[in-house]
């Protein structure tokens, strides 16, 4: 299934209370809603719009999103808020062995620390943040009550979705894993994500939703790939103290070696379900 780059944006209402003057004290609180769209290509070409609907719902807790992000001014906490699933009312166990965990992001320390649970595992993936150079573009908007200035990058898509799988992945990996029989082998093309950010230095923190980080300001819409992020709410010093600590639970690894964790148990599941198959 491919992917498209079309969304919906929606309306949102922002709330908004008076940092304190204790820099010590200072936290926030932002909602994102996430949206994403997807094409059924050749294969939704055979289905009646019937069985189109039908996939769309199935899919629904994959496409659209909710998270919170708790911060301060050095370091967030970003999760997703857990829905049942809209047909079984069931949660959506395949997905989220490839779901993004929990991920604290130290600004200051330059640290990512991201909880990982992969069929029944828990992982503790400790690495850098994401390297992203932003290009700082003129452009302004109003989102709710804050005036927001666009930034754009381009990042390499397996860096921005390392905790995810995909089929074709690990085929490109086994392609270039072999001899090159005789041929020199060619570097694969590197396939990379456009982001558009707006941020806010009405909020004077370099954090931002998912891997986006680094601008002088809050992230508070993003668009990279197929997907949009809209922050929803912002609560600022909330009264109830917030808990920003990074998870302490899980095996260490980083990322790379969790990609390859997760490549080699999914090659090892298809290699089972090809020798059954040939019994």
């Amino acid at each position: 299934m491919v992917l498209s780059a079309r969304f919906i944006i929606l309306s949102f209402v922002f709330l908004f209370t008076i940092p304190a003057s204790n820099a010590q004290d200072f936290q926030g609180q932002a909602y994102y809603f996430s949206k994403s769209t997807m094409e059924l290509g050749s294969w939704g070409a055979r289905m009646s719009e019937a069985q189109k609907k039908e996939v769309y719902a199935r899919l629904q807790n994959r496409l659209e999103k909710t998270y919170i992000l708790n911060f301060n001014k050095e370091a967030s906490v970003f999760k997703e808020e857990e829905k049942l699933d809209a047909m079984s009312g069931a949660t959506d166990s395949w997905g989220k062995n490839f779901a993004r965990g929990e991920q604290y992001k130290n600004v200051k320390g330059n640290e990512l620390v991201q909880s990982q649970e992969f069929y029944g595992k828990l992982f503790l993936v400790k690495d850098e943040l994401q390297n992203i150079k932003w290009e700082m573009g003129s452009e302004s908007k109003q989102i709710g009550q804050y005036m927001c200035f666009k930034a754009t990058a381009s990042v390499p898509t397996n860096e921005l979705t390392w905790f995810d799988f995909s089929w074709s992945r690990l085929r490109q990996n086994n392609e270039n894993s072999g001899e090159p029989n005789g041929e020199e082998a060619k570097e694969p093309a590197v396939e990379m994500t456009q982001i558009e950010a707006w941020y806010t230095p009405q909020i004077p923190v370099a954090h931002g939703p998912a891997e986006y980080w680094g601008l002088p300001g809050l992230i508070l819409e993003v668009s990279a790939g197929n997907t949009v992020m809209l922050c929803s709410k912002i609560v600022m010093n909330p009264d109830v103290k917030l808990k920003i600590e990074a998870p302490d639970k899980g095996k260490e690894i980083t990322k790379t070696e969790y990609q390859i964790t997760v490549a080699d148990k999914m090659q090892e599941m298809r290699d089972n379900r090809g020798r059954r198959r040939s019994r």
